[in-house]
């Protein structure tokens, strides 16, 4: 399975088998500054209605659009219910954590989360060998609750999201914040990371991806 980062919560994700999946897709403007999405995929996943994750038009390929828990091209893609913020979702409303497994490696985006991981959900989403989280804080979770999040998961890869940077201009934190005191860090030249079942490593490590787009 490889996993590329296009921007923001958009990510391509392609199995062993070709299948293409798409995270998140953004309208570009509003303070994202990324490239438009001109990539095709088989299957889009969109954790809320927000511009910056519901781009589903900018998706070639006449994908499946996936919101909710169900199956598609042979992949199990399990929505767990989530809020946009900390309020029960009376600011921002809802968001779906969305877990995966592909090729033997399950892998979870977790879209907004806005706000830390209750006993249930965190027995829903299971077992993790790669998280793709936000971390910029202010529309999400900030560096310390999804610091927390990921040490209740305890995945085997850290993928950070949602944060700011020269081509994300929102009132949120850029990625350092989260990083700071971590150990196993890695910033791959390229914005594509594989990842094979059986190869993941023991303890867990944080892979910051450079967007593509």
């Amino acid at each position: 399975m490889k996993v590329k980062w296009l921007g923001h919560a958009s990510f391509l994700i392609t199995s062993d088998n070709g299948t293409r999946i798409i995270t998140d897709p953004y309208t570009t403007g509003g303070g994202l500054n990324y490239g438009e999405i001109k990539e095709s995929a088989d299957i889009v996943t969109v954790s809320h209605e927000h511009f910056d994750h519901n781009n589903v038009a900018s998706v070639g390929g006449s994908p499946n659009v996936v919101k909710e828990s169900t199956e598609a091209k042979g992949i199990r893609f399990a929505g767990v219910a989530t809020h946009h913020d900390a309020s029960a979702g009376k600011e921002r409303g809802n968001n779906t954590i969305f877990c995966m497994e592909i090729d033997g490696v399950k892998l979870c985006h977790a879209g907004d989360l806005g706000h830390p991981l209750g006993a249930e959900q965190i027995a829903a989403i299971g077992k993790v060998d790669v998280l793709l989280i936000p971390v910029g804080g202010f529309f999400t979770i900030d560096a310390k609750v999804a610091s927390e999040v990921c040490d209740k998961l305890n995945p085997k890869v850290i993928i950070p999201m949602h944060y700011k940077n020269d081509r994300c201009d929102f009132p949120i934190s850029g990625v350092d914040d989260f990083l700071k005191g971590k150990q196993a860090v890695t910033r791959p030249d390229s914005g594509e990371v594989e990842f094979k079942a059986g190869e993941l490593p023991a303890t867990t490590e944080i892979v910051v991806l450079k967007p593509l787009l």
